[in-house]
């Protein structure tokens, strides 16, 4: 696993080898930031955006958004293997200044943790997990994001998710992946 583009491209970024986890591809990633950065129907520019990537495990879409020219990345973990490699990952990569890190779980930071407004959210909860459903009412209830925003969601290709509060902008799907892109409605 790597940074595809930016001040860190080419760098290294460390994965857990684990049969319960799944890191997001190279492949996955690249196709995700072309269609942010190229689509006319979305207007998110990376540099400067605050950024909240949740169910972050090692961390690879929100580094990749610090390569990029993010301001700031909040990272929110609660396996503590993946947090002990994302921890590690933004150690060595030197972007501890740029990036507040939690290990905690999702549901938990909403009530006690954050006060911020993000202008791009990453959710890749575990494919079997539906309380990241939740977790979308809850950033749309507390406006925890700026008007122009994406909120981006890695999913399996074969998921039926239903989202109240999010519009839909597309899907693609990339081998196993489904990724959605939306915006609160």
């Amino acid at each position: 696993m790597r940074v595809i583009s930016g001040k860190l491209k080419g760098k290294k970024i460390e994965f857990l080898k684990l049969s319960s986890t799944r890191p997001l591809k190279d492949s996955v990633k690249e196709n995700i930031f072309n269609i942010i950065i190229h689509s006319l129907k979305i207007n998110i520019e990376i540099n400067n955006a605050n950024v909240l990537d949740l169910y972050s495990g090692v961390g690879s879409f929100g580094i990749e958004c610090l390569s990029r020219g993010a301001k700031k990345v909040t990272f929110v973990e609660k396996n503590k293997n993946a947090f002990e490699l994302l921890f590690r990952n933004v150690n060595q990569l030197s972007l501890t200044k740029s990036t507040k890190l939690i290990n905690d779980s999702v549901q938990n930071i909403f009530n006690n943790l954050l006060r911020e407004r993000y202008e791009i959210f990453f959710l890749d909860p575990p494919f079997m997990d539906k309380t990241f459903i939740d977790d979308l009412s809850i950033i749309f209830k507390k406006k925890f994001f700026k008007n122009n925003h994406i909120v981006i969601i890695h999913r399996e290709k074969n998921s039926r998710d239903n989202f109240e509060e999010l519009n839909i902008i597309f899907e693609k799907i990339y081998g196993r992946s489904k990724i959605i892109f939306g915006t609160f409605n």
